[in-house]
């Protein structure tokens, strides 16, 4: 399997385990009387630490501790917001796009996002070894 694929997989069971925590943390959250809001807030965020953790580590196995890396992570998650926002606002209305399309083309068009500019930007290779620490 090439290095790309193996990414590509890798990349795709943490995001897969990203969703199931998200779930999971948000359900549970929810289930001890915590408002909504919250619930959805705290959950989100707790998964993105998890998710950015098992993407440097166990995908691109790069050091965790690494503030630009994450500050570059951090603008990849907003970016990826902004995404998903204007893809089931501004485009759903301008194309007349049903809710459930809006919210498919999201799960399709981001992971790819994502996986690009993680690859390119987030944890591009400064050198030809990797550099795993914790």
């Amino acid at each position: 399997m090439s290095v790309f694929n193996q990414k590509f997989v890798r990349f795709s069971v943490v995001g897969l385990a990203t969703a199931v925590s998200y779930t999971l943390l948000y359900l549970g959250f929810l289930a001890l009387g915590v408002a909504q809001v919250v619930a959805n807030g705290s959950a989100f965020l707790i998964a993105v630490v998890i998710q950015y953790f098992c993407q440097a580590a166990f995908t691109f196995e790069r050091k965790l501790y690494d503030v630009n890396q994450i500050i570059r992570f951090s603008v990849m998650v907003w970016f990826g917001f902004l995404t998903s926002t204007l893809i089931t606002g501004p485009m759903t209305t301008l194309f007349g796009l049903p809710d459930w399309t809006a919210a498919l083309l999201v799960i399709v068009y981001l992971p790819l996002q994502n996986f690009t500019i993680l690859t390119l930007w987030v944890f591009a290779s400064t050198s030809s070894k990797t550099e795993m620490t914790s």
